[in-house]
């Protein structure tokens, strides 16, 4: 009797079960319904479903196409586009992680719409020939369509495989080709100091390691090679070029980053950032890799035949003189992140046979940002904000398709500069830190006191390369020009150059050559140590004081100071040694008189 009233008990609970289900399921799939046909009748309003062939696709970003607002899809993919004009045909589309971008019609108050997105492919073919269109082969294809095209052409980034300042360092000549005599070593087979008594053209890393590539390509010339980018020996160059070919397979050979032909010769193409799917950054530091410089640390989306992609920053892009548009949306390309793994680097050497590998931190101005202020995602600025801004509509290139391609007039904030400014741009340079200089008399003597604050550029200043730095020169002159004596405060140093000995201050980092001791060098291939680092981090003040002398029968009223704060791309010993030409560049300078 009491197994049998268990028994219905648990036939009765089985059942009320079941009937419960059976009630949401029809009460979820009416209510569902009811709402789409409630929506559906919203004549200002677009309804519909983003759909993937797994099912439904929830927080889709959907917008009718052009448009700068968009809506998530709800987990069921549907969403609505409200306060659209009744009856009207537009664009929709749609996008979601993993999957290309999609595109239908809609009827403005019609009935429902469906986008099934299709997802994009995740191996990397390390075998891909690098694209051409209608005949055309490289970055130059996309030139046919694209406005961007010639920006990119005139930036930092289409140059660094020729960048003459860069082939000259790596091979260890002038810019025409004078090679300094090969470094005479010790019997530790270390390098000693160059004979300057003889002629000489600066230092390369060619000639401290003319069997080994280095990891240069893995930044300057990320194309130059069809190696797997997880093979980190090859990209690494550390292997000698018999130990790679006596490895029967097992090794590549590392790209050498100079004499390329053709696509490898563009540097960092168009395309090739454009097949950037992600950065891999430490879970911890959120930096790159010590040993995964540029390339090893992408993960690349490198087409197979019948595939393609294209990283983008806008959700709405889609090729519709295509059977298949491969467009797709990286929000990535929006963070810093994305200029992470060329914009820090740790740097070693090799002494004998053993490679060693570095502690000195040479490049990081991703670093830099990343432990400012900027780097707030709530008040602060990415990489791209700055060096990559939107183009102003009164330039007249509001589209970054030609609308004779296919491509759309836009909002101005939609379209980005691809010259991506840096240190060879005067205005940029002249609008990074502001300069306040003041002068008062006191007896026989004049007070300066002169600050800079980085108050506009996200990291330090300057950044990346050692061999750029900022020089302050302050003189204090009487009437007639003749320039009164310093008492006290800084000077500039020997390696100054024309400036050396006046007062002022230096601000750079200075490495110095464990080897042979130059300091500062510009040889950071090499072991080498930071001797200082004065550079201004971003948002802080440098304030300095310097006291000049009034000669005899001089007036405090009669004497002007002037300060000028100047850049200057590398040491100009070593642009002596290299024949470089490139100028000074006038950041700030002001004249003021003594109160």
């Amino acid at each position: 009797m009491v197994m049998r009233k268990k028994h219905q008990l648990l036939g009765a609970t089985l059942l009320f079960a079941l009937v419960s289900a059976a009630l949401w399921g029809l009460f979820r799939f009416y209510g569902t319904e009811s709402a789409y046909a409630q929506q559906a009748t919203d004549e200002n309003a677009v309804t519909g479903y983003v759909t993937a062939a797994t099912g439904p696709l929830a927080d889709a970003r959907v917008r009718v196409q052009l448009s700068l607002a968009h809506v998530n899809s709800d987990q069921d993919g549907f969403f609505t586009i409200p306060n659209l004009t009744a009856g009207q045909v537009v664009t929709v589309t749609a996008w979601a992680p993993g999957y290309y971008n999609g595109l239908t019609t809609a009827i403005v108050g019609g009935d429902p719409v469906t986008l099934e997105l299709k997802p994009y492919f995740l191996t990397d073919n390390h075998l891909y020939n690098w694209s051409s269109f209608e005949g055309v082969k490289g970055s130059a294809s996309c030139a046919i369509c694209h406005t961007a095209n010639p920006q990119w052409a005139a930036d930092a980034h289409s140059q660094s495989a020729t960048n003459p300042r860069f082939i000259s360092m790596y091979m260890g000549t002038d810019i025409h080709g004078n090679r300094s005599p090969d470094p005479e070593k010790n019997s530790l087979g270390i390098p000693l100091p160059p004979d300057l008594s003889q002629p000489y053209y600066g230092p390369g890393h060619a000639l401290d390691y003319p069997n080994r590539p280095g990891n240069c390509a893995a930044c300057h010339t990320p194309i130059a090679a069809q190696i797997p980018n997880k093979q980190n020996c090859a990209w690494g160059g550390c292997h000698a070029t018999t130990t790679v070919s006596r490895s029967y397979g097992v090794l590549d050979y590392a790209p050498f980053p100079v004499d390329l032909k053709g696509d490898a010769a563009e540097g960092i193409s168009c395309e090739f950032c454009h097949k950037v799917g992600d950065v891999i950054l430490h879970r911890e530091t959120k930096l790159p890799y010590a040993d995964m410089p540029g390339i090893l640390s992408m993960r690349l989306h490198r087409p197979k035949d019948g595939q393609d992609i294209f990283f983008g920053s806008l959700d709405d892009v889609y090729r519709t003189d295509e059977p298949e548009s491969h467009d797709t949306y990286l929000p990535l390309m929006e963070e810093s992140a994305f200029c992470a793994s060329c914009h820090y680097g740790i740097m070693g050497g090799v002494v004998g046979n053993m490679q060693v590998t570095g502690g000195v931190l040479v490049y990081n101005s991703y670093g830099e940002w990343l432990e400012s202020a900027y780097s707030d995602p709530e008040t602060g600025k990415t990489c791209q904000d700055c060096h990559m801004p939107a183009i102003e509509t009164a330039s007249g290139t509001n589209f970054f398709v030609f609308p004779e391609r296919g491509g759309h007039v836009r909002d101005a904030s939609q379209v980005h500069n691809h010259r991506m400014a840096g240190a060879s741009d005067v205005d940029f340079l002249q609008n990074s830190v502001t300069m306040t200089t003041t002068a008062q008399a006191m007896k026989d003597r004049v007070l300066v006191s002169v600050s800079i604050t980085n108050d506009r550029v996200g990291h330090h200043v300057p950044t990346d390369s050692p061999l750029r730095h900022m020089m302050l020169i302050v003189e204090a002159k009487d009437a007639v020009g003749q320039p009164l004596s310093p008492l006290f405060g800084t000077s500039l140093p020997d390696w100054a150059g024309n400036y050396a000995g006046l007062s002022g201050k230096m601000f750079a980092k200075v490495l110095q050559d464990d080897w042979t001791g130059e300091m500062p060098t510009g040889a950071y291939w090499r072991p080498v140590t930071l001797v200082s680092d004065t550079r201004l981090a971003a948002h802080d003040t440098d304030v300095t004081a310097y006291l000049f002398a009034l000669p005899p029968g001089v007036t405090a009223e009669e004497v002007s100071v002037e300060t000028r704060l100047v850049f200057r791309r590398a040491y100009q010993q070593l642009q002596e040694w290299k024949a470089w030409t490139d100028p000074d560049i006038l950041m700030e300078e002001a004249t003021v008189r003594v109160q």
